[in-house]
């Protein structure tokens, strides 16, 4: 789908899913514009979105809208022009008269416009004004295009179930084919003999190139089919992931790497810190990330540094701010917007599903949109939370084509993991979710008060190509003989505690830290839990559609027949205060299963 040279992106058919793509795509022109940055397109283009009356009504579309009028709220410039074609139905249900106008028309910082659909040359004269207003002015117009339906909605609608013949032959009446040909025979530009040989002539012609498409090969094998889908040049990844900008100051006036031990959400900062210096392309953006720097101070100091052009706040709003991320890769932008909490991502899931993942799929490579959306997630979050701030389900994300999913439980591992995404993004327009685990934020201690067991150096740039975490490579942070234990994010935290209380009883405990969700590394899994023989999996997610379940499908798929146990949370929301610790995993749970694999 989509037409690169004509700038046609492709669209799904979820409804009004493209919209917020559009609004990214506008504020992109803006922006690069503002910082003096080229992208995919002329600095004067403009953005064109069309979509129906039914569509008007769904929530994506509504949000979009209300974003561009925020957004030029703001004196920000805006080039969108969207483009209401109306045909009065919803598949069968008629929308009602004059709800389109009354929508459209009364929205702050939108100009409006009406026209009749099937008047060629009104369309054409109202267009060409509006979309030198969007030029010139940079603010967002609307398009309102009464029309016509023909036939039903798809090949199994029969709109005489619900559509009387008089409304039928109303629409034929304004047939604005019909009508453009009499209009051309009414100004002597055509004859009826010109136009009915121009009509024939185009059908022979398309009946023709359509016989010819009869014999082109189809595809055959589902690596054809997913060629498209997310490819990998590791090679390339390494090489652009040790980029290092020349100013990488912080704002305390240091070098990253002179700032001793960090937690989790410094070596985070540091690292977003070091790919703005490093690519002036880079975005961060998102709710509360800007003068705040995130509600867990992990963006703090970056628009001090790198400039409210460049990381800035956006309306509470996912899908838009999902929305900005698309528009903004497709353009040739590189953005990395935070969804502040797992939980809300659900409110936007389709973003990442129906639009950034099956773009490069849908265009055949056309188009890619390489992004990193930074979520903070999952559960034990202390004297803070419920369900809301504690979510620990990422079912949503694992099953979604092409999609890597970073998961870093360690501030070492953070850095290099997130500075692999970005090169991935560059490299081969990877879409990634870098999920990362709020109650290791701040996290210093290990086993005991003040041991800065869980802190780490922040690595200097001529050491990023020797510590650089390829996508997929998980990490064995104990060695062990007697039992493997597999995990990541707070599972790693929890079983690294437990191994280390088990050595004094004289349990010997392999660790293995996944770091990566997708591509799951359960090669590595396997091999390991062959050469040991007996496997505990520490899944901090839900029982049901956690990611255990595909660890342990994937540890008998590779033919492991070994003592092995699940651990893992309950199918139940995070509750408030010390009950969360009922539902959730913990590390007696681990010590119990270690037992019983020793057994």
């Amino acid at each position: 789908f989509g037409h690169r040279r004509l700038a046609v992106i492709p669209q799904t058919s979820t409804i009004a899913s493209h919209l917020p793509r559009a609004l990214g795509v506008a504020f992109a022109i803006g922006r690069a514009g503002r910082l003096g940055l080229d992208t995919e397109w002329p600095n004067d283009a403009i953005t064109v979105c069309s979509f129906g009356d039914a569509s008007l009504n769904h929530s994506t579309a509504q949000g979009t809208i209300n974003a561009a009028a925020y957004t030029v709220h703001q004196g920000m410039r805006l080039p969108l022009l969207l483009v209401c074609e109306d045909n009065g139905w919803g598949i069968s249900v008629p929308t009602p008269a004059g709800w389109v106008a009354a929508a459209l028309s009364s929205q702050p910082g939108l100009r409006y416009s009406y026209v009749d659909g099937t008047d060629a040359a009104a369309v054409y004269e109202t267009a060409v004004e509006l979309a030198d207003e969007v030029r010139r002015r940079g603010r967002p117009a609307v398009l309102h295009l009464r029309t016509v339906r023909y036939g039903g909605h798809a090949g199994s609608d029969v709109e005489a179930s619900y559509r009387s013949p008089a409304s039928v032959r109303q629409d034929q009446a304004r047939d604005p084919i019909l009508a453009t040909a009499r209009m051309m025979v009414a100004s002597g530009s055509a004859t009826p003999d010109d136009l009915a040989e121009r009509y024939l002539a185009t059908r022979a012609e398309v009946r023709a190139r359509a016989n010819e498409l009869l014999g082109t090969p189809t595809l055959a094998t589902p690596a054809e089919i997913m060629a498209p889908l997310a490819p990998r040049h590791p090679d390339r990844v390494a090489e652009l992931a040790v980029r290092a900008g020349e100013d990488r100051t912080t704002a305390a006036g240091k070098q990253p790497e002179s700032e001793g031990r960090l937690t989790l959400a410094e070596s985070i900062n540091r690292a977003l810190g070091d790919v703005l210096a490093a690519d002036e392309r880079v975005l961060v953006f998102g709710e509360d990330v800007g003068a705040k720097g995130g509600v867990y101070g992990v963006t703090r100091n970056l628009q001090r540094r790198a400039g409210a052009g460049r990381v800035f706040d956006t309306l509470l709003d996912e899908q838009s701010i999902l929305g900005l991320a698309l528009g903004t890769a497709v353009s040739g932008l590189l953005p990395i917007p935070e969804i502040q909490y797992l939980a809300y991502l659900h409110n936007a899931e389709d973003q990442l599903r129906g639009e950034a993942a099956s773009l490069s799929f849908f265009s055949n490579h056309q188009y890619r949109n390489g992004m990193v959306v930074r979520v903070a997630g999952y559960g034990y979050q202390q004297g803070f939370g419920g369900h809301f701030h504690n979510d620990n389900s990422v079912a949503v994300l694992r099953d979604i084509p092409g999609l890597v999913i970073a998961s870093p439980s360690r501030p070492g591992d953070a850095a290099a993991m997130l500075r692999t995404c970005v090169a991935a993004a560059v490299a081969d327009g990877t879409v990634s979710v870098f999920l990362e685990p709020i109650a290791l934020y701040h996290m210093r201690e290990l086993h005991e008060p003040g041991d800065d067991g869980w802190t780490a150096p922040y690595e200097p740039p001529d050491r990023w190509a020797e510590t650089h975490v390829p996508v997929g490579e998980p990490a064995v942070t104990r060695e062990g003989t007697d039992v493997l234990v597999v995990s990541w994010a707070n599972g790693a935290y929890l079983s690294a505690r437990v191994a280390e209380r088990l050595a004094a009883e004289g349990i010997s405990c392999c660790v293995m830290d996944l770091r990566w969700l997708a591509p799951m590394p359960i090669a590595a899994v396997a091999e390991r839990a062959s050469e040991i023989g007996r496997v505990v999996v520490v899944d901090e997610t839900r029982r049901s559609a956690g990611v255990g379940e595909a660890i342990v499908a994937g540890l008998v798929e590779h033919g492991y027949r070994g003592p092995l146990e699940r651990v893992a949370a309950h199918d139940s929301f995070i509750p408030l205060g010390d009950a969360a610790r009922l539902v959730l995993v913990s590390e007696a749970d681990i010590e119990s299963a270690i037992h019983a694999v020793l057994q």
